[in-house]
């Protein structure tokens, strides 16, 4: 297992939000990547149920805030279907992945991780999922 860091920003560099996640395997693909992602964020909140919801995808039936999404009190959200947006959204260019300063456009290149790598996730539009 290996610990990695992800980044959201923006366009201009600036960081929103920063998440740690374990991969299976030194060599995975941004598929996994993003899926072990969103699953983290939504097991996370299912788990704890905060008042914000702060992944990268809206799921449906929340409210955007400045700092994440409201989500109906006591409501799980489904993470297959969290998994399933986000990777269409990255199919769609909903957002942009860069790896060690390098683009990631297909989803299933292999990446070599290990904690030193750098992965940030560029949002382009709102995201809203299940």
């Amino acid at each position: 297992m290996t610990t990695i860091t992800i980044k959201d920003q923006t366009a201009s560099g600036n960081i929103l939000n920063e998440i740690r996640i374990k991969v299976e395997n030194e060599r995975t693909t941004l598929k996994d990547i993003i899926t072990a992602r969103v699953l983290s964020e939504v097991n996370s909140y299912n788990e704890n149920k905060p008042d914000i919801f702060k992944g990268l995808i809206q799921p449906s039936d929340t409210e955007r805030t400045l700092n994440g999404f409201r989500v109906k009190k006591n409501k799980n959200i489904d993470a297959e279907q969290q998994v399933y947006v986000a990777l269409d959204a990255f199919l769609k260019n909903g957002y942009f992945v860069i790896v060690d300063d390098e683009q990631i456009t297909d989803y299933d290149q292999e990446i070599l991780v290990s904690p030193e790598t750098e992965i940030s996730f560029l949002k382009l539009t709102p995201l809203v999922g299940g």
